[in-house]
């Protein structure tokens, strides 16, 4: 196995990588701290390539912080988008591909029909544009990319939804959520086990892929889910987003087709429900 370096790996999906390469036995993986990796600096990444001359990157920095972001839009533009053109730059240099981790995001979420790679991405915010922005670079500097966008991530890790819809859940009687979006909920150890695969296949069909789990729902659908699954005695009530306002604008429909990254790598996509609860599952064990 040829060298794999991952930027952003105290991250969520960083730590999902680090777990996965360990049950997969994937030796030839680095996670160089950010102090060391810092994708805004270029000298440094420039002697982190030489320390570590990968084959493969794997791109899970990003500014997330989809609210935030409309605030400081230079911040997450500079992060998003000159980050992962700094890091195809010394791929190109190397020789080795970049994988891009991106969003649904990118897309408005205004047509109710699963979204294919080749539709049209049109964000609705400055956490979504960019993103694509740092889409568009990649594929413009390197050739030799996988840009993989995914939706709704979760897991045992850092801070997401699953963790603080339990939090809330002990801590309230009832609580209200969202009931008008609609997507699908994204198992980041999923997600890394599919970079892995598809980096071990060896396989040069670059391009832009969809990876979620399999299956529909909504934010309120997702939370009886978490609810129910870990056992969680609270109300839960459906609102629409117009009753939650919140800074950026989300998209209403960000289902994915995954048809492309399954047919490509024959990847066994998990239904969302039943990756769900091996997490919820692996956070009551850890109590």
């Amino acid at each position: 196995m040829e060298n794999i370096l991952v930027f952003g790996a105290s991250g969520q999906l960083g730590q999902c990588l680090k777990k996965v390469a360990l049950l997969k036995g994937v030796t030839s993986i680095s996670f160089p701290p950010e102090s060391e990796a810092d994708i805004l600096n270029t000298d440094l990444l420039a002697k982190v390539f030489e320390q570590y001359k990968p084959a493969y990157v794997i791109n899970c920095a990003a500014y997330t912080a989809v609210d935030k972001a409309e605030d400081e839009v230079e911040l997450a533009r500079k992060i998003n988008k000159t980050g992962a053109a700094n890091l195809a730059v010394q791929c190109k240099a190397y020789g080795a591909a970049l994988v891009q981790i991106s969003t649904d995001f990118v897309f408005e979420g205004n047509n109710p029909n699963p979204l294919s790679e080749d539709d049209i991405a049109e964000p609705i915010s400055v956490y979504g544009l960019t993103k694509l922005e740092g889409e568009q670079d990649v594929a413009a500097i390197l050739p030799q990319h996988f840009i993989i966008r995914t939706s709704w991530l979760y897991s045992e890790f850092a801070n997401n939804f699953v963790k603080t819809m339990l939090k809330l859940g002990a801590d309230r009687d009832e609580l209200k959520i969202i009931a008008d979006q609609v997507g699908t909920p994204t198992y980041a150890i999923d997600l890394a086990g599919a970079i892995l695969d598809i980096i071990i296949s060896g396989s040069e069909n670059y391009g832009i892929y969809h990876y979620s789990n399999e299956g529909v729902t909504s934010w309120y659908d997702f939370a009886k889910g978490i609810f129910d699954i870990s056992g969680t005695q609270v109300k839960v009530y459906p609102i629409r987003t117009s009753e939650y306002p919140t800074k950026a604008t989300r998209p209403a429909y960000s289902v994915m087709d995954k048809a492309k990254i399954r047919n490509t790598f024959g990847l066994q996509i998990p239904y969302w429900r039943d990756s769900l609860i091996v997490c919820i599952n692996a956070l009551q064990s850890a109590q």
